[in-house]
């Protein structure tokens, strides 16, 4: 009855009866199929189907992110209509007021004020329905009003983008708003203010190439279409046919272009998890609670018992030990892991984040070496790519720009050694990593919980305060590959390990760390529940010795730590060993 055909229908009642089928069913774009307008309200407008996600309305998408309906619009600046007097197929006046009839706004940028999680906060809406989201001066001028009225008011700031790139009728006017939008975000930043971005469907041209790719966290919505060029423009010029996922938010994850990629029912608790650590909440730390996973008590670790030293590299490598994102599991509550280096791509070996750490905001770091055979080959063992440490470089400057501590668990063999690795850079990447440990102005702790192995180690594990799990091991290399090398014959890998004074012992006496950590009798992978109560303690407590210094202070005292560490030491070696 509600499809049949529209004939004998008078023309003044043609409109209110075509708006029937749009007021009780949506047809989807995606799937084709038909929706119950109720349920895809209920669903969140996104398509209960397919998953398809409709673009919303700023209201509707004030509504979604603030904690409740009581939200207060803001009053943007305005400018002139059509500068260039642009006229095509229809007068570009003639589009603005059509656009403004449909939307009931005066332009595509719609702020509001409100709280999210308690905390007051400014979100500024990119209007998809309005010329589809496309930015001109009007738009532009409704960012930066935003972005001073958030500085104004000291309060985190949120971009919500849905667009096709800058607006053709204004031509290089519209263009210029790419340069006019990111200095307001350069003082965002400037200020130390939280600047989020989350990237809806579509968001594409001028905007990504500017104020959308800027922010402190890039939050993705699940289903989002997302890039710079269009599909068809890029398969046009590159004569060929492009992946079908390409440009979808779960790519630009992969290539380390967002941190978070996040249903759209879940954007609020994300982005109130992420303001909780950046605005320094308090929260009362949990209690830690965990269980040491089953083991084949009875295996034996094979090789123990060749030397004191060798002994701790097994101890070092045991399967059961707890990693990085056990320790995160174990101690962190509000965890939120961000990834991407923002240039390449995203690399699980180098775990990242933010949380707080026993009731402190903190971001946190460190390489993840997997447990099964699945998420072993997925985390590279721990070794990371160069997008890894460039990630790690990110979250260090995040930690600085918000004056939060940086904690580092490292447990690496070493960067990955490969082809790829070194085409991108490797070595620039740790050297890198290293430079920005040591100048960052804000508490940096590292924790060697495991492998220190080589560069990769040491790229993040340049803190003011350096600790060492009791059975932990630090070295230039494995002591398997160094009697390969000096003793020509791996069997005097136990020598070499004594040679090399790799254990945490060795490195307090050598003035290489600040402190060692105890381990639950046997190994931290005997009872992870001492073991995590003993790390977090060590680390609260290092980063509490740290409060009464100065941030600006920190990078002058690491120096001069580091550029002391090595001088009048005397190094005790056995005689060589010989055939």
């Amino acid at each position: 009855m509600l499809f049949k055909s529209n004939k004998g229908i008078k023309t003044q009642d043609r409109n209110r009866y075509d708006r029937v089928p749009k007021l009780m069913w949506i047809k989807c774009e995606s799937c084709g199929k038909l929706v119950y307008y109720r349920d895809y309200k209920d669903n969140h407008y996104v398509c209960p189907r397919c998953g398809h996600v409709f673009i919303m309305s700023p209201k509707q998408r004030f509504n979604l992110l603030f904690d409740s309906p009581e939200w207060t619009k803001l009053n943007l600046s305005t400018c002139t209509d059509d500068p260039l007097e642009f006229t095509d197929r229809e007068s570009y006046k003639d589009r603005l007021a059509e656009a403004r009839i449909d939307t009931g706004e005066n332009d595509a940028v719609v702020a509001a004020d409100g709280t999210i999680d308690g905390i007051p906060t400014t979100i500024c809406v990119l209007n998809g329905f309005f010329m589809m989201g496309s930015m001109g001066r009007a738009a532009g001028d409704g960012i930066i009003s935003a972005i001073e009225h958030a500085i104004e008011l000291n309060q985190p700031f949120i971009m919500v983008t849905s667009s096709g790139g800058a607006r053709m009728q204004e031509n290089i006017l519209s263009l210029m708003q790419m340069a006019r939008t990111t200095v307001a975000v350069n003082k965002l930043h400037d200020k130390k203010i939280p600047y989020i971005v989350v990237l809806t469907d579509p968001t594409f041209g001028g905007v990504t190439a500017s104020f959308a790719m800027l922010g402190d966290i890039h939050i993705a919505e699940a289903g989002a279409r997302i890039g710079f060029a269009g599909r068809r423009v890029i398969e046009q010029n590159i004569r060929e046919k492009l992946p079908s996922n390409f440009q979808t938010a779960d790519y630009l994850y992969e290539h380390g272009m967002v941190d978070i990629v996040s249903p759209r029912t879940e954007l609020h608790n994300n982005i109130a998890r992420v303001l909780r650590v950046l605005t320094h909440q308090n929260i009362e730390p949990k209690v830690i609670k965990v269980q040491t996973p089953k083991a084949d008590k009875d295996k034996k670790i094979r090789g123990l018992g060749e030397s004191d030293a060798y002994d701790k590299v097994l101890l070092a490598r045991h399967e059961n030990r707890p990693h990085f994102l056990d320790y995160i599991a174990g101690i962190v509550d509000d965890w939120t892991y961000l990834a991407g280096d923002r240039c390449y791509g995203e690399d699980p070996a180098m775990g990242s984040g933010i949380g707080f750490w026993r009731g402190i905001p903190a971001v946190i770091i460190g390489q993840e070496s997997g447990r099964t055979i699945e998420t072993r080959q997925k985390h590279r063992f721990g070794m990371a790519n160069p997008e890894g440490y460039r990630k790690a470089v990110r979250m260090m400057r995040l930690a600085e720009r918000f004056d939060l501590p940086l904690i580092s668990l490292f447990d690496t063999a070493g960067a990955f050694a490969g082809r790829e690795s070194e085409e991108r850079g490797q070595s620039q990447a740790v050297a890198n990593s290293i430079a920005t440990g040591l100048s960052i102005k804000t508490p940096y702790i590292a924790v060697n919980v495991g492998q220190g192995g080589s560069g990769g180690a040491i790229a993040i594990g340049t803190g003011d305060k350096i600790l060492m799990m009791e059975n932990a091991i630090y070295s230039v290399i494995a002591p398997e590959s160094c009697a390969s090398i000096l003793w020509r014959d791996n069997k005097f890998k136990a020598t070499a390990a004594t040679a090399m004074k790799l254990t945490a012992r060795d490195m307090a006496n050598l003035n290489v760390i600040d402190g060692i950590i105890s381990e639950p009798a046997g190994g931290a992978h005997k009872d992870w529940q001492t073991t995590m109560e003993l790390v977090a303690s060590a680390v609260t407590n290092a980063l509490e010795s740290l409060r009464e210094i100065p941030n600006s202070e920190l990078p002058t005292r690491r120096a001069e730590k580091f550029i002391s560490m090595t001088r009048d030491v005397e190094i005790y070696q056995p005689d060589p060993v010989t055939e």
